[in-house]
């Protein structure tokens, strides 16, 4: 296919090196490539630079997640949970500092529609979505009989429910809300009796520690099974019940559990590897098959899984390998492995040998559907009962074969929207699926949820996009995982960054269902020119910081818009970097947290702060950018031992800035607008120093005293909040009674000074007494991770990690 690649790296104006690695990474035919829109072909080029930044995204959390000594916590946040549960219990006043309070929360108040049920009283926060964006979604569940009803889980909201077919969604309940749920599994005997595991194990970027297995039994009210609330429960990444339901099976990262007795009080370790996957056979409950996260084997069972053979195939396999029953004949099974970027393997004998097939593309080549992360997005389906040489794989898209894996066609198309979103995590039948009459099928994905009425014709278009047939189904389905956000109060319109969605935008005037993408990629800290309604700014990874100069209503389709140095060279077809002062060598060398720090001079529009290994200055943000000119950047403090994770510049002062780092320095300079400030370090040993050593999310001036400061750190520990009340000479923990858990955010109100309100990895906290006592809102965002807080005008606005963004106006907060 020489001859081929040439021809389209020539129309596309490209190397054939690029054309190689749009087929490989990013598993596209040369048709797709051809079809490509410019503004995507960028970005594809683009991620040539960071071509793994899901295991990139996993790390930066984690490293928020440890204590001082750099440990994780096992079950972190179903532990932190219950102390928040305990302290709705004992509440006593029904608001604090204007923030809902009290008791256990409806699961109605926790999503973006009005609470369904009569009497009960709309909540004081406002969910602003994105109700059309979604989030990573790793299983989906159908009512076997009531076809509307279903379940979803996300791996940062918890679970959804829709009693009308995805048309409309709600969470489903308030204890799972901050748990990443990575399967559902029904008892096959019981309707009412569902399964969820959490904690995701497959090593991507954004992963969360679970707290085991959760169980309902009205679909709504879900608890933790108590047998696994101990070690090595914190990732479950998926579950399998025997067709007679005797038997669970649950694959972990230490292995394969088991469980022969109706309540799953008890227990066996059956098998010790990492495993991915495990799935009963559809009709005898003696059979079932399992494989590996990252070792490339598979397994059989033909005692109901108390034992375990390897599977044998003629080559090496390695990597995650996913598996299925073919339904028209178990006896078939397929694999999905992660060698050679997605190869599938057949076998005839329910899994004990397996041979290749050639899973080729339309062009005749290799279709690589799996892309160059088939570690975070690997399945594969056969489940038409009337055919078993029907396969559909995901990966990066979504592939159909009709003869057993050996030619595919893609049928979905991740750069546009009309498509289903990239990053596939699971495929689910409808239940009523037969092959002829009923042939809809659910897909699971890092964009939400998408159904196609039927799986044999949906992306039969005569050409890329494959855009035909495909409904999305976000409909309120707000698990959105943001990392920061800003707004312009004159417009009302906010940006925020999202993980795996882009920078995104809100209008006020269009509504939370129709939020829209500025930036693609990965989205993280943004900012909004509080004089200029038109400037907003976000972040690509590693500091790469870009501008918009248009009100945040277009995408950007030249590649123009990095203000950090990076630029895209229409004359050589390739992303190249400016020479200094226009550049922050930081971004261009990935010296900087994955989602790094930035904010606009609250004193000066022009001059914004940035953090990597040093931190960096430009005082003149919105010079016109070009491809040798643009923002002046200038070093003006050398590195630490450790990444900037936190900037404050004291409001009315720009002399006074603060910095955090990823192990928990506070440094200060009293000189910061020097062209070489001076810098003092705060933390350290003694009896009124700050003594967290974990990961600084965020430092805050008080605008009504800039000697009082705050600062939270990381970490499931116990002292996240410190204060100062005398610039930096002495501290005071102020956590309180707060649950032992990371801290990502902070506010004051702007008319009180004793009102504080914090995000944490469990929620939203108040205090009306300058942190002496917390309490927990117990509406809107609930138990969901909060990374961010600001505010337009008196409207908090909170920015959460799994459900999106809400807002609750605090006029009238009492002091």
């Amino acid at each position: 296919m020489a001859i081929n690649k040439r021809r389209v790296a020539r129309e596309r104006g490209i190397t054939v090196m690029q054309v190689d690695m749009l087929r490989t990474s990013r598993a596209m035919t040369s048709a797709g490539i051809e079809a490509l829109p410019e503004t995507s072909l960028l970005r594809a080029i683009r991620r040539q630079d960071y071509p793994d930044s899901p295991r990139a995204r996993l790390m930066f959390r984690l490293e928020q997640l440890y204590d001082s000594k750099g440990r994780p916590t096992e079950q972190p946040l179903v532990k932190a949970l219950k102390e928040v549960d305990g302290l709705r219990a004992r509440a006593r006043r029904p608001s604090v500092a204007g923030i809902p309070s009290g008791g256990h929360v409806a699961p109605a108040a926790l999503g973006m529609a009005p609470p369904p049920v009569a009497g009960l009283a709309r909540p004081a926060w406002k969910a602003l979505g994105p109700g059309n964006i979604g989030g990573r979604t790793y299983a989906i569940l159908v009512h076997p009989a009531q076809h509307q009803t279903m379940w979803a889980g996300s791996a940062g909201g918890g679970i959804w429910r829709t009693d009308d077919g995805g048309q409309s969604w709600t969470p489903a309940d308030d204890f799972m809300a901050n748990l990443s749920v990575t399967c559902l599994m029904m008892d096959p005997n019981d309707a009412n009796l569902i399964y969820a595991g959490t904690g995701e194990g497959f090593h991507n970027g954004d992963a969360l520690r679970g707290g085991g297995i959760f169980r309902t039994t009205d679909g709504t009210h879900w608890s933790q099974i108590g047998s696994t609330a101990g070690a090595g429960w914190d990732i479950v990444n998926r579950i399998a019940i025997s067709v007679d339901g005797t038997t669970m099976l649950v694959a972990t990262n230490e292995g394969i559990r088991r469980s022969v007795d109706a309540t799953r009080a008890s227990w066996q370790t059956v098998l010790a590897a990492e495993v991915a996957d495990v799935k009963f056979h559809p009709t005898d409950p003696t059979q079932a098959i399992a494989a590996s996260l990252s070792s490339g084997m598979s397994w059989y069972s033909g005692d109901s899984g108390a034992t375990w053979t390897p599977s044998t195939h003629a080559a090496s396999w390695g990597g995650r390998v996913e598996l299925c029953y073919a339904r028209a004949n178990p006896s078939v099974v397929f694999a999905s492995v992660n060698i050679e970027n997605g190869q599938i393997w057949r076998s005839a004998n329910g899994g004990k040998t397996f041979t290749k097939r050639k899973s080729r593309n339309p062009d005749g080549d290799s279709a690589n559907y799996l892309g160059d992360q088939g570690w975070y997005d690997n399945v594969i389906w056969a489940d038409d009962p009337t055919n078993s040489d029907i396969v559909i794989v995901g990966g990066i898209d979504l592939w159909r074969s009709v003869d057993g894996g050996d030619d595919l066609v893609d049928i979905s198309t991740w750069w546009d929207r009309r498509s289903a979103h990239a990053d596939q995590h699971c495929i689910v039948s409808h239940p009523a699926y037969d092959g002829i009459a009923n042939r809809a099928v659910f897909f699971g994905n890092d964009g939400g949820i998408y159904r196609a009425d039927d799986a044999m014709t949906v992306g039969n278009d005569p050409g890329v996009p494959r855009i035909s047939g495909w409904t999305e189904l976000n409909n309120n389905y707000a698990v959105t995982q943001f990392f920061g956000a800003a707004g312009n109060l004159a417009t009302g319109i906010i940006v925020a960054g999202a993980q795996d969605n882009g920078t995104l935008a809100f209008d006020p005037n269009t509504g939370p269902e129709n939020w829209t993408q500025i930036f693609g990629g990965d989205g993280g800290f943004c900012g909004a020119d509080p004089q200029d309604p038109l400037t907003f700014y976000g972040e690509y990874v590693y500091l790469n910081i870009h501008r918009n100069s248009d009100g945040a209503t277009t995408d950007d389709t030249a590649g123009n818009r990095y203000i950090t140095g990076q630029f895209w060279n229409p004359a050589i077809r390739a992303w190249a970097w400016k020479a200094a002062p226009f550049l922050i060598p930081d971004a261009k060398t990935s010296s900087a947290l994955f989602i790094a720090p930035f904010l606009l001079d609250p004193n000066n529009q022009n001059r914004i702060l940035a953090g990597g290994q040093s931190l960096w200055r430009t005082n003149d943000a919105k010079t016109p950018n070009t491809p040798t000119g643009g923002p002046q950047w200038a070093r003006i403090k050398p590195p630490s031992n450790d990444k900037i994770s936190a900037i404050c510049v004291t409001p009315g002062d720009s002399d006074r800035v603060w910095v955090g780092y990823g192990d928990g320095e506070i440094s200060r300079s009293l000189n910061a607008l020097a062209p070489t400030p001076s810098w003092s370090r705060i933390d350290g040993p003694g009896p009124q120093q700050i003594q967290a050593g974990r990961y600084c999310h965020r430092i805050v001036v008080s605008s009504h005293d800039p000697d009082v400061v705050f600062v939270t750190f990381g970490g499931f520990s116990a002292s996240n909040v410190w204060r100062t009340d005398d610039g930096g000479a002495t501290w005071k923990d102020i956590a309180s009674n707060l649950p032992k858990a990371p801290v990502h955010a902070l506010a004051i109100h702007p008319d009180h000074a004793n009102s504080l309100y914090i995000g944490s990895e469990v929620g939203v906290f108040a205090s009306d007494d300058l942190g002496g006592t917390w309490s927990p809102t117990n509406e809107g965002p609930a138990n969901v991770s909060v990374d961010d807080l600001f505010w337009m005008d008196r409207k908090l606005i909170c920015v959460t990690h799994g459900r999106g963004l809400f807002e609750i106006d605090l006029s009238l907060a009492v002091a």
